[in-house]
Parts: structure tokens; C-alpha cells; sequence
């Protein structure tokens, strides 16, 4: 008799000890991915004006980029001199990432690159940012440059499809072309 009530018992504790587990792992991932996007706001916040960028050594890097079906990553801003130096900062991004909305350029995100031949050599396993791991691009790809890691945080643009995916689509590139660039450069410069 004691068999048959010490196994169904077990099996409870052992249910509420694997639920607990699961439900304090997702809390902590949560935890990380908000310590990240403050991060993100913090060290970012500062380009939300693209003459910021600029004069920090963002330059504009292939327009604007739509997505393969729905939502898009925005217009990048890239500072080459931090993707090509192969380390991984919470607070130095390697792109800002604009959407167009009324002639001016919002910043809503950011995006961290690193080049995968340089990552590959001095490291086992993809790159990871506060818990969040990168995604792999290999080459030839849309951007015409060699394979590379990449993480898109989502800081200033809620995604519903995550904040560190890389499509949104709350982001457009409807409204993006070449004269909302003249616009947005008119604008700052008066």
C-alpha cells in the first residue's frame, strides 16, 4: 500500500520541482534580456539624432532593409570600425537601426556584429551578449560582406515577434527613400 501512494507523491514533487525549474530559467532569461535593452537605452540613447551617429562614426549602410514577408530591420547606420575589431560591447553596437516615420529617422534599435572568421578562430561556440546568443549569416548574403554573428536588440521599437529577433514588423522601410535622408539631414543642419 505504501508503493502505491509514494509513487503518485513522486511524481507530484517531481512535476512541481521540473515546473519550478522551467518557470526560474524563463524568469531569469527575462531578467537578462531587460538588463540588455537597459543597457542598449543607456549607451544608445545618446544617437536618437542620426548627426549624432555620425559624428560618433555610424555612416548609412544600404538603405533601408525590408523583410523577407513581413516588418523590416530599418535603416542601419554602421560604424565599421567596431565591426571590424572582433569584441563584443553591451554599450559600443555596431549598427543603430532607424525607421523613417514623417520625414525624420527614429532610432528604434541596434544591432551587434561581429565577423565569424574572426569569432570562429578564437572561440568554440557562437557569440552571446547577457544571455542572449547571436545569429549566424554566412556569406554570400544580402549584405555582401563575409559570414558574420549578429544580434538585434529592439530597445526603442516593441517587437512582437521578440526583442532580439531581427524582423519587426511594427517596422516599415514605407517611408524610407533616398529625398527622407535629404530631409532628415536639412532638418538637423538648418
Amino acid at each position: 500500500m505504501k508503493r502505491k501512494i509514494l509513487l503518485p507523491v513522486s511524481l507530484i514533487v517531481l512535476s512541481i520541482f521540473t515546473l519550478t525549474s522551467v518557470a526560474l530559467a524563463s524568469s531569469q532569461r527575462a531578467q537578462a534580456g531587460d538588463t540588455l535593452v537597459a543597457a542598449v537605452r543607456q549607451a544608445a540613447g545618446q544617437y536618437r539624432n542620426v548627426e549624432a551617429a555620425e559624428a560618433a562614426g555610424y555612416g548609412l549602410f544600404h538603405g533601408c532593409v525590408s523583410g523577407p514577408q513581413e516588418g523590416a530591420m530599418g535603416v542601419h547606420y554602421v560604424n565599421g570600425d567596431l565591426v571590424g575589431d572582433d569584441e563584443i560591447d553591451a554599450l559600443q553596437p555596431e549598427a543603430l537601426i532607424y525607421e523613417s516615420r514623417g520625414g525624420h529617422l527614429q532610432l528604434v534599435g541596434v544591432e551587434y556584429v561581429v565577423l565569424a572568421e574572426a569569432w570562429d578562430a578564437s572561440h568554440e561556440t557562437p557569440p552571446s551578449l547577457m544571455g542572449q546568443v547571436f545569429h549566424y549569416v554566412g556569406a554570400p548574403n544580402r549584405y555582401r560582406i563575409p559570414a558574420f554573428y549578429e544580434l538585434h536588440v529592439w530597445a526603442w521599437k516593441q517587437n512582437p515577434s521578440g526583442m532580439f529577433t531581427d524582423w519587426n514588423p511594427r517596422v516599415s522601410c514605407e517611408e524610407y527613400t533616398d529625398s527622407a535622408q535629404v530631409a532628415e539631414e536639412h532638418h538637423s543642419n538648418p
